[in-house]
């Protein structure tokens, strides 16, 4: 009975540590696996670290787009050899008309125009429009978009044999217009002419949605259009 209790006694702190020793690695390797339950955030710092950055670049690119929208309207009193209006509001055809009138040049190509719509429908739009006009204007049926408009008002120039021009576009759109059409004919002189509809809150544009709106819609399509010519459409 006395080597059976002694026996006890020695055995008992073993046992004591084994459960110790059991109940130490349970509860460590319960509380190890904690932080990995936090992946997800760390997932989430990365997209932000990836995200915010392009977000401050657009940011910036705005800012920038927005120096290159004409705050007012053109004084370059020069003459060119035609003028050309991208169809898009009335405001642009009545002032290329008044451009043709004021004698800024000899020819007036409108492009983008519907299909079924002559000179004197188009002249009928306008406010003010003389007859004796219609034998200086040139419709182009063919495009449907700035790239289109380049294009066709490139094929119009040359085949004319003219070197300058005057283009007509709301002032939003010009920056994405003088992209297009440098590219598309580089050899010719483009003298900018920005119209400014009653729509379009050119100052502080930031504080009206429709304006905002337009902005940034037209600013991510210059975006993409200088990307693609940089990429894809780059001659030589």
């Amino acid at each position: 009975m006395t080597r059976d209790r002694q026996r006890q006694r020695e055995g008992a702190p073993g046992q004591s540590a084994r459960k110790s020793g059991g109940h130490s690695g349970d509860y460590s390797g319960g509380h190890s696996g904690g932080p990995r339950d936090g992946r997800p955030g760390g997932r989430w710092r990365f997209l932000a670290v990836l995200v915010l950055p392009l977000v401050a670049l657009w940011l910036v690119g705005l800012y920038w787009f927005d120096s290159l929208v004409a705050q007012g309207p053109s004084r370059d009193q020069s003459v060119t050899d035609a003028i050309v209006v991208l169809t898009g509001g009335s405001a642009r055809l009545d002032s290329g008309l008044a451009l043709l009138e004021e004698r800024r040049a000899a020819k007036l190509f409108v492009s983008g125009v519907y299909r079924g719509v002559d000179v004197a429908k188009l002249l009928a739009l306008s406010r003010s429009a003389p007859a004796d006009l219609t034998c200086c204007i040139t419709l182009g049926y063919e495009a449907d978009d700035t790239r289109g408009n380049a294009v066709e008002s490139a094929r119009w120039m040359r085949d004319q044999g003219l070197t300058s021009l005057r283009l007509v576009t709301a002032a939003y759109h010009m920056p994405r217009s003088i992209a297009e059409f440098r590219h598309a004919m580089p050899e010719m002189t483009i003298v900018v002419h920005p119209v400014f509809p009653r729509s379009f809150k050119r100052e502080s544009w930031w504080r009206w949605p429709g304006s905002a709106s337009l902005m940034i819609s037209e600013y991510n399509k210059f975006l993409l259009a200088r990307l693609r010519i940089f990429l894809f459409d780059r001659q030589g």
